[in-house]
């Protein structure tokens, strides 16, 4: 076990590092130059990464096993052609993501137009949910005990000084989105960024995920371009919901 794990440090330095050498990553992890070469070694035989000279970068394979979960499973084939519809009608950079382990990842973003605004997000990226609007999105459909579960595991990082940090601020975000039905991330996670978020919901009202369209904040505001892109999100995860439950 404590071997997989030093697979998986690595595998996740080679991420958040776009590429490293050996010493690089032994000084990164405090692992000896020795296993982090075999550890790699072993990877490179597999597929999953590959050296462009001394420095090791992921491998395509990976693409294998992540689209063996976003194109085979019929939900989120119904989900990804949707935010690309998203982003073309508003404009903006459009995302879909889901929780796991306490955590938001991006499943699916698209940009349309060259004028939104580009941003750090990709696919497999794992974000502070409560940070997000989609997120809070998600999180406003869980339990008071699984959303106190999240915040005791992973805390409530402050990613910006408008980041929500205490756990009471929190739920009373979260009555709010419940009650007007859609999220708001407000420069929570990046400065002079904008977002609006809404779940999609299963037929039993548990949150798959949630769509979301961010931009400058200036231009997503309120007046009629925010409230054009609250009945498209709105609209659009009901089709998505409709689609799954018929």
């Amino acid at each position: 076990m404590k071997s997989l794990e030093k697979t998986v440090r690595i595998l996740d330095a080679l991420v958040q590092t776009n590429g490293a050498r050996i010493a690089e990553l032994s000084e990164r992890l405090d692992i000896p130059n020795s296993t982090v070469h075999s550890h790699l070694s072993a990877l490179e035989d597999h597929g999953l990464v590959y050296s462009d000279g001394d420095v090791y970068i992921i491998g395509l394979k990976s693409l294998y096993y992540s689209g063996s979960l976003l194109y085979d499973d019929d939900i989120y084939s119904l989900i990804e052609p949707k935010v690309r519809v998203l982003a073309r009608e508003t404009g903006e950079r459009a995302q879909f993501m889901s929780e796991q382990d306490g955590q938001a990842v991006y499943l699916f973003t698209e940009v349309a137009n060259e004028g939104a605004v580009q941003t750090d997000v990709r696919p497999g990226e794992f974000v502070a949910p409560h940070a997000t609007a989609a997120g809070k999105a998600i999180l406003a459909h869980y339990s008071d005990g699984r959303v106190d579960e999240i915040v005791d595991r992973h805390g409530l990082e402050s990613c910006t000084p408008h980041t929500i940090t205490d756990r009471d601020t929190l739920f009373e975000e979260l009555a709010t989105v419940r009650e007007q039905g859609y999220a708001v991330n407000d420069e929570e996670r990046i400065l002079k960024h904008r977002a609006i978020g809404v779940p999609v919901l299963d037929p039993l009202d548990r949150p798959i995920g949630g769509l979301s369209v961010g931009g400058p904040a200036h231009r997503i505001s309120s007046g009629d371009h925010h409230d054009m892109m609250v009945n498209l999100l709105l609209g659009t995860a009901e089709e998505i919901e409709l689609n799954i439950q018929y």
